[in-house]
């Protein structure tokens, strides 16, 4: 039986890194798409302030 801890062990270890990899990929994954989010969003803004410019230089051109 004394035999069997150390295997017992081994597998304890072995589904333990199985766990972690999976919660570091789900990570990895959702970390991907936030920064995606974060890059439209930053798009998005940018093309907003753009047209404010534009609308405000047209102002002063008047």
């Amino acid at each position: 039986m004394t035999e069997q801890a150390p295997e017992n062990a081994l597998e304890r270890i072995d589904r333990a890194l199985a766990r972690i990899e999976a919660a570091a990929t789900r990570s990895s994954a959702a970390t991907s798409a936030l920064q995606a989010r974060h890059d439209r969003l930053r798009s998005r803004i940018g093309h907003a302030i753009a047209e404010l410019d534009s609308l405000i230089a047209a102002e002063d051109a008047d």
